[in-house]
């Protein structure tokens, strides 16, 4: 279970000071040993998941048009940048310091240990472990991104994304891996795919119904006018990145690799996790192939990406057959949760809503299947708090964003394209935007 105050070698010098001489020295060594190994898990799982930024950029560089795609990339190097210097300014201190079984932590920045100090105590430096957990908060952001693109004005974006990587996702994620009040009730969700996941998908969600749909998205009696994305082959390697990334974001979560039993469990996350990806593309591709007649990319990308967020709530205990199963799951909410959006007229330009949203709900009401310690009424109290608790919060956010600078850039730059309207730069300059469809 994914907590950042771990005691990995808690005791240990207590233990030390007990021992012969001899003993002394190899168990000191042991201790040194699991503490360099269970940093370097937390070095590497951090920079895959940082990894995963670049996903995000490409597959949504790939689903929106030609004429917003420097607009995707801008948003996407920014919001983890704001993410790095929100989470040390008070983010991390507030998920994680003092929550004691509260509601949250304390604000403040966060500090890390001296030059060639160690935290032993702890059993990893603490550096590393404020890296991979900052890592998670801008995954959440990035979320955030797709849904309400190609419409959003591009200061009003960060400026959301300041509060929700600086208070909002820190307060939810204290609530269960800052040792917080849910998880005092013995929620379970190893690796986030309600604490994460969700939570850009229900701040996504609220952030879209304001916003409203792009131009020309949905006709007078109902229709639903396709806006074919720019680039499949983008899309499909930013699926494949975020892929790759997954098995950071959900391997590193044990928190721990300094013995023989945590790489197991490492390993065998590594496997589950891949399965439940190749679960949801499987589905993907045969229900619309069965429902529409024709295989769709897109269809087949997100349920990759669903499979992976259903799995990330509890890797671990499923047996392959069930990571297949509750993987494919999140790929049959892709497929029928799509067209749902659509007939609300909720203009999710990327399909996070349904991946990130539903399939992370899904994720985390599924955990009592392989993980006895876990309940379906705990983990039902999980969801729907964190779920209130963000919707609501984002949507005094975004209403207050509006107020003061105004949400949606102007008809005008809509049509044009905001590569152009807002920041000038196109991503392919030499197409040009005149044959685009407005």
């Amino acid at each position: 279970m994914k907590r950042s105050t771990t005691l990995v070698a808690a005791g240990s010098f207590l233990a030390l000071s007990t021992l012969p001489a001899m003993a002394q020295e190899k168990y000191a060594l042991a201790v040194d040993t699991a503490y360099i190994f269970n940093t370097l898990l937390f070095l590497i799982g951090g920079f895959l998941v940082m990894w995963m930024a670049a996903g995000f950029a490409m597959l949504e560089a790939g689903l929106v048009r030609t004429k917003n795609v420097s607009m995707q990339c801008l948003k996407n190097i920014a919001l983890y940048s704001i993410a790095g210097i929100m989470f040390w300014i008070t983010g991390y201190n507030l998920m994680y310091t003092g929550v004691d079984g509260g509601f949250m932590g304390s604000f403040g920045p966060y500090s890390f240990d001296p030059v060639g100090g160690d935290a032993l105590d702890a059993g990893y430096s603490t550096a590393s472990d404020w890296f991979f957990q900052m890592v998670f908060c801008a995954t959440t952001a990035s979320i955030v991104s797709g849904t309400m693109a190609e419409r959003i004005k591009l200061w009003a974006f960060l400026l959301f994304v300041v509060v929700l990587t600086g208070v909002l996702y820190p307060i939810t994620g204290s609530w269960q891996w800052g040792a917080g009040w849910l998880s005092e009730m013995g929620f379970a969700d190893f690796a986030g795919s309600t604490l994460v996941h969700s939570v850009g998908g229900w701040a996504a969600l609220a952030g879209a119904i304001i916003l409203g749909a792009r131009k020309g998205k949905y006709g007078k009696n109902g229709q639903v006018f396709v806006m074919p994305g720019s680039s499949m082959p983008l899309a499909t390697l930013g699926t494949f990145i975020l892929w790759l990334g997954w098995f950071g974001f959900n391997g590193a979560s044990q928190l721990a690799m300094g013995t023989i039993g945590d790489v197991t469990d490492v390993s065998r996350i590594f496997a589950n996790t891949n399965m439940a990806a190749a679960g949801g593309v499987v589905v993907a591709i045969m229900l619309t192939q069965a429902l529409y007649k024709k295989v769709d990319v897109t269809m087949a990308l997100n349920g990759a990406l669903a499979g992976l967020v259903s799995i990330t709530a509890e890797p671990l205990a499923p047996s392959v057959l069930q990571s297949v199963l509750i993987g494919g799951a999140g790929g049959a909410i892709v497929v029928f949760a799509v067209p749902m959006l659509d007939k609300l007229k909720i203009d999710d330009v990327v399909g996070a809503i349904p991946v990130h949203l539903l399939a992370g709900i899904w994720g985390t009401l599924i955990v009592p299947l392989s993980n006895s310690d876990a309940s379906y009424v705990t983990q039902l109290i999980g969801v729907a708090a964190i779920g209130t608790f963000t919707f609501t919060a984002s949507t005094i956010v975004w209403y207050a964003i509006q107020l003061v600078i105004g949400l949606r850039v102007t008809e005008e730059d809509e049509a044009l394209g905001l590569d152009k309207a807002e920041i000038g730069v196109e991503a392919y300059p030499e197409f040009g935007t005149g044959s685009q469809r407005l």
